[in-house]
């Protein structure tokens, strides 16, 4: 009796000790994010630009951006321009802005600047992305600046005659010009025309006349000059400055 006793309490505890407690849940491996997946960025530069345009107190920037985010960048851009190059490549000290308009493909004019000065440009969006290729420099046109074209007149078989022609290609009046060339043989300047010769060797200057020193804004005057040479050569290429 007594071992039928213990045999069916051992059976009984066993049985309440495995099924009177709460269940307790497998537990399940959380899930695993799935990444984004990265971009690929076609091997292009995502915004190009070139200078289209330059005055006395103003830069013309035109610009093409090819592709939107993340690759790229969507308009208006702004354009900084820089004193320095050492100042554009820190992004310090930025002496004017512009903003371009909604296009993709447009221009942007910045004004107000000093004549006759160097600047490096600089894109940025409006988000604050710095774009890190469109970086060259720009300078704003001389308020008195002219040009000097050569045309050969006649020729023989020891020398030639030529004309010179001087423009202003400022917006201001100029006063005072001088025109500078170097012979590339034994050329020699025998005589000169409305005009004053200061160097005559291998490398020569004639400057203004005293009646035709000034011009207006493109306004034109001329000097000629006889030549000796045992060649004529094909045109001469003169260089202009005040």
């Amino acid at each position: 009796m007594l071992r039928m006793f213990l045999a069916v309490t051992t059976t009984a505890l066993a049985v309440w000790g495995g099924t009177s407690g709460p269940t307790e849940a497998t537990p399940t491996p959380s899930a695993t994010p799935t990444p984004s997946p990265t971009p690929v960025c076609p091997p292009a530069l995502p915004i190009t630009a070139n200078v289209t345009g330059a005055t006395t107190t103003s830069v013309t920037i035109s610009y093409s951006i090819f592709f939107r985010p993340p690759c790229g960048y969507d308009p208006p851009m702004t354009v900084s321009l820089f004193a320095s190059r050492e100042d554009a490549e820190q992004w310090r000290a930025p002496v004017a802005e512009a903003v371009s308009g909604p296009e993709r493909y447009g221009s942007v004019t910045i004004d107000r600047l000093t004549p006759d000065t160097e600047f490096w440009y600089r894109f940025s969006d409006v988000e604050g992305r710095r774009d890190p290729y469109a970086f060259s420099s720009v300078r704003t046109s001389s308020l008195t600046a002219c040009r000097a074209t050569a045309t050969i007149d006649a020729r023989w078989g020891n020398g030639f005659v030529a004309t010179v022609t001087v423009r202003n290609a400022g917006t201001e009046p100029l006063d005072g010009w001088r025109v500078s060339w170097r012979w590339t043989g034994d050329e020699r300047v025998q005589t000169v025309w409305g005009g004053v010769v200061e160097a005559a060797g291998v490398d020569v200057m004639v400057r203004n006349a005293s009646y035709n020193g000034t011009l207006t804004p493109d306004g034109v005057t001329t000097f000629g000059l006889l030549v000796t040479a045992s060649v004529t050569p094909d045109g001469l290429t003169a260089a202009c400055a005040r």
